[in-house]
C-alpha cells in the first residue's frame, strides 16, 4: 500500500518589539538572567496586563501580507496549565475569536507552485526558560522570556512532504523578514516550528492519527524529523501496530523522535476569556493604515526581478530571499545596468565571502557601491574577470575602492596588440611540439596556449585579444 503523509505546521515568530506584550520589560536577547522582569510577567497577585499596540500592528501586517482576514473584534484567553517557568500557571493567549483568519502562501516545490493555507494567526506571550545543570540534577528558572511577544501562525494539514514543510517555513519567514516584524532568527528561538504529521492510504480522504513534533530548530531539523517519523509510522501501520497521538521530541544527535507526553487537547488547556483584558476592536481605517505600509513581499519581488531584470528563476528566488540581499543588488544595477552579470558575482563571490564568515548582507565589507565600480572595471576592459577575483578579495579585506586597488597593485589589463603579440610569440616559440600538433587538427590546445600567454602576462593580457592573436598565429 501507497501512504502520503498530511502536515501542518504551527509557527511561532517573536515579534521585534522593543518592550513585552503586557508590560515595559525589555525583550532584548542574552541579558542575565531574570533582569528583564517586573510584577506583571512575573505574575505577581493584583497585577493588571496591558496591550502593546505594536504587537497588535505587527500581527495585523503578518496577517494582511499572507491575504487573512482581520477580525474586527478578537479576545484574548487564558490558557491553564502547570509548569515551572509559567508564573502565572496560565499563559495568555488567543483562542476562539484569534486576531485573524483564513489566507494562505505560495511554495515553489520543484517544478511545481503549492498553494498552502493558513488556519489563523493570533498573539500570545511566551514562557520562561528552564535552564538545566549539565552537572548536577536540578534547574534553574530564567524569566525573561516570560511575556515576550509571539504570534503564532497555523497552517492547513496541506503540505504532502518534508521539502515542502522546508520550503513553506522558508517563505513564511522571509515575508515576516520583509515586513521587519521578526528577524526570524532560529538559533535564538525567535522562530520556532513544531510540526503535526500524519499518514493515510493514497487517496484516502480520511485523516490517520497525528503526532505532534517539537524541538525543531533549523529548517534542517524540520525536514529531518518529518522524514523519520512519516517513515516510522508507516513501518507501525504495515507491522498492524496502531499509531498513538502524543507530543515528540525530536533527537537531533539520535536523528530520531521519541515519546514526551499524550498530546493534548484544547479542553486540556481549560481555555476561558482573560477577565483582565478587554476585547480589541480593530475599525477598517486601521486596518487600511497598515496595508497601505506593507513592502514589496518576495514573492512579488521575484516576478519583478524575473520580468524587469530577464534574471532566471532561480536567480531571482536567490536574490529575493532576503529584503537586504534584494535592495543591495538592485543598489547595484542602479549603478551597472547589467542585471546577469550583477546577479552571477552576488550569487558567486559575495555569497561564498558572506556564508564563509558568517556575517549578513547589511554587514558586507564590499558596498553595493564598490562592487558596481568592479564590474565596470571588467566591462571596460581595464582588468580581466581573473584579475577582477584577486581585486575582489583584496576589497573584502580593506573595504577599499577597485580602482585604488588596480592603480596601487599595476593590475591594469594589457589590451595592446604589439605586447599581446610578443607575449603569444615567446610562448609558441618555447612550446613547438604542441604548436605543431594544433596546427594538424588538436584544436584543443587553444587553452593551453591561452593559460601559457596569461601565465606570461602575470594574468594582465586581455583574453579576447589573446585568443584572436593566437588564432591568427596558429593559422599557418
Amino acid at each position: 500500500m501507497e501512504f502520503e503523509p498530511v502536515i501542518g505546521l504551527e509557527v511561532h515568530a517573536q515579534l521585534k518589539t522593543g518592550t513585552k506584550i503586557f508590560c515595559g520589560c525589555s525583550t532584548e536577547f542574552g541579558a542575565p538572567p531574570n533582569t528583564h522582569v517586573c510584577p506583571v510577567c512575573l505574575g505577581m497577585p493584583g497585577v493588571l496586563p496591558v496591550l502593546n499596540r505594536k504587537v497588535v500592528e505587527f500581527t495585523m501586517r503578518t496577517a494582511l501580507a499572507v491575504d487573512c482576514t482581520i477580525t474586527r473584534e478578537s479576545r484574548f484567553a487564558r490558557k491553564n496549565y502547570f509548569y515551572p517557568d509559567l508564573p502565572k500557571g496560565y499563559q495568555i493567549s488567543q483562542y476562539e475569536l484569534p486576531i485573524a483568519k483564513g489566507g494562505y502562501i505560495d511554495i515553489d516545490v520543484g517544478d511545481q507552485t503549492r498553494r498552502i493555507g493558513i488556519t489563523r494567526i493570533h498573539m500570545e506571550e511566551d514562557a520562561g526558560k528552564l535552564v538545566h545543570d549539565p552537572h548536577r540534577p536540578y534547574s534553574r528558572v530564567d524569566l525573561n522570556r516570560a511575556g515576550v511577544p509571539l504570534m503564532e501562525i497555523v497552517s492547513e494539514p496541506d503540505l504532502r512532504s518534508p521539502e515542502e514543510a522546508g520550503a513553506y517555513l522558508r517563505q513564511l519567514r522571509s515575508i515576516v523578514r520583509y515586513l521587519d516584524v521578526s528577524d526570524g532568527n532560529m538559533e535564538e528561538g525567535s522562530f520556532r516550528c513544531d510540526a503535526n504529521v500524519s499518514i493515510r492510504p493514497r487517496g484516502q480522504e480520511a485523516f490517520g492519527t497525528r503526532a505532534e513534533i517539537k524541538n525543531l530548530n533549523s529548517f534542517k531539523a524540520v525536514e529531518k524529523a518529518l522524514e523519520y517519523e512519516i517513515s516510522r509510522q508507516i513501518d507501525m501501520v504495515e507491522f498492524g501496530e496502531a499509531v498513538v497521538q502524543e507530543t515528540r521530541l525530536w533527537d537531533p544527535d539520535k536523528g530520531k523522535t521519541h515519546s514526551m507526553r499524550g498530546k493534548e487537547e484544547a479542553h486540556d488547556y481549560r481555555y476561558f476569556p482573560d477577565p483582565d483584558l478587554l476585547p480589541l476592536v480593530i475599525d477598517d481605517a486601521w486596518i487600511d493604515r497598515v496595508r497601505q505600509s506593507l513592502p514589496e513581499l518576495p514573492g512579488a519581488k521575484k516576478e519583478r526581478f524575473i520580468r524587469e531584470y530577464a534574471l532566471p528563476p532561480y536567480d531571482a528566488e536567490v536574490l529575493t530571499g532576503s529584503r537586504a540581499l534584494a535592495d543591495y543588488f538592485e543598489a547595484c544595477v542602479r549603478m551597472f545596468p547589467k542585471p546577469k552579470p550583477v546577479s552571477n558575482w552576488i550569487m558567486g563571490s559575495l555569497l561564498r565571502l558572506l556564508n564563509a564568515d558568517g556575517i549578513s548582507i547589511a554587514a558586507s565589507p564590499v558596498s553595493a557601491d564598490h562592487l558596481a565600480q568592479l564590474l565596470q572595471l571588467i566591462d571596460q576592459g581595464t582588468i580581466s574577470g581573473k584579475i577582477a577575483k584577486t581585486v575582489f578579495d583584496d576589497m573584502a579585506q580593506t573595504g577599499r575602492a577597485p580602482e585604488a586597488i588596480v592603480r596601487e597593485k599595476g593590475l591594469v589589463q594589457v589590451s595592446d596588440t604589439g605586447a599581446i603579440e610578443a607575449a603569444v610569440d615567446t610562448v609558441l616559440a618555447a612550446h613547438p611540439e604542441e604548436t605543431a600538433a594544433y596546427k594538424t587538427g588538436k584544436t584543443k590546445l587553444m587553452g593551453f596556449f591561452v593559460g601559457q600567454v596569461m601565465k606570461e602576462t602575470r594574468g594582465k593580457a586581455n583574453p579576447k585579444r589573446v585568443n584572436d592573436v593566437l588564432r591568427e598565429r596558429l593559422k599557418d
